[in-house]
């Protein structure tokens, strides 16, 4: 029958069947996966019976490995990390604030793939915002205020020693495997505007999650203004909500949507496997 593509219907996502990511696949099902992957942002695929060589193997097709700074990967493993959290578990939830994955590296992630493992029955959605369109239905007047400029990054409000997954909580019972660093300190610049290195289509790129500062801009005008591309570009117009399910494998473009978790699940475990597609450009 063949791979098929069916749009979310949502702001962006799509669902992807007619293929077994558990064996190797040919170079013209890669493609179709890639030309779908740049046109709907992020890619569900429902029911695969995957293993960590499988996972790794389907990350390889679209990139090579992005470096995983802060989280330390699974016994045994080099580039699978474990998004985990424990029914009994009391820390607060990671990745509860809307982020670009790694985009305080010099030469940030393209994608990332996440497999599930361990689904609660209920919570635990992922939300993803496209920031194509956010960039492409913004008022032309706050686009003017963010033409041209660069954007600061850093990883210090996350995961540096004074983090919010620094020493204050390494005492929290997280289940995670996280290594706060001072390496987090150091800074990086990027266009707030981006043109996307495969599509040429321009989007916004990142925003409070890994933003500290905008250049030229001193930082009470920039707090102001990367509050206004927030509220913008996190709006419910441009999101699409995924609902997770045992053996469903996602992926998305780090470079065309944001993305948090929630929670909802408590009093359940939750286990995801995840990897990081580098940059490709």
């Amino acid at each position: 029958m063949g791979i098929m593509i069916a749009a979310s219907g949502q702001a962006c996502g799509a669902e992807v069947t007619g293929v077994d990511l558990s064996k190797p696949l040919d170079e013209k099902t890669v493609q179709s996966i890639r030309t779908a992957w740049l046109e709907h942002h992020v890619l569900s695929f429902p029911e695969q019976l995957m293993s960590d060589d499988d996972l790794e193997r389907f990350t390889n097709y679209f990139g090579p490995f992005g470096d995983d700074p802060f989280i330390l990967p699974i016994a045994g493993r080099e580039h699978v990390i474990a998004i985990q959290r424990n029914a009994d578990e009391t820390s607060s939830l990671f990745a509860e604030a809307w982020h670009t994955d790694w985009s305080f590296q010099t030469n940030p992630p393209s994608g990332t793939c996440l497999y599930g493992i361990t689904i609660p029955p209920v919570g635990g959605d992922t939300l993803f915002a496209n920031q194509h369109k956010a960039l492409a239905d913004m008022p032309a007047q706050l686009r003017a205020k963010i033409e041209g400029k660069l954007a600061i990054h850093s990883a210090a409000g996350a995961y540096s020693p004074e983090g919010a997954y620094g020493e204050t909580d390494q005492d929290s019972g997280r289940s995670m495997l996280i290594k706060a660093d001072d390496e987090a300190k150091e800074t990086h610049k990027h266009p707030l505007i981006k043109a996307h290195p495969e599509s040429g289509q321009e989007c916004l790129y990142s925003c409070l999650g890994y933003i500290v500062g905008i250049d030229g801009l001193d930082q009470e005008q920039a707090t102001e203004l990367l509050a206004e591309i927030y509220a913008w570009q996190t709006s419910p117009n441009f999101q699409y909500c995924h609902q997770w399910k045992k053996n469903n494998l996602v992926m998305w473009d780090n470079r065309s949507v944001l993305h948090r978790a929630t929670g909802g699940y408590e009093g359940y475990d939750r286990l995801l496997h995840r990897t990081t597609i580098g940059s490709v450009a």
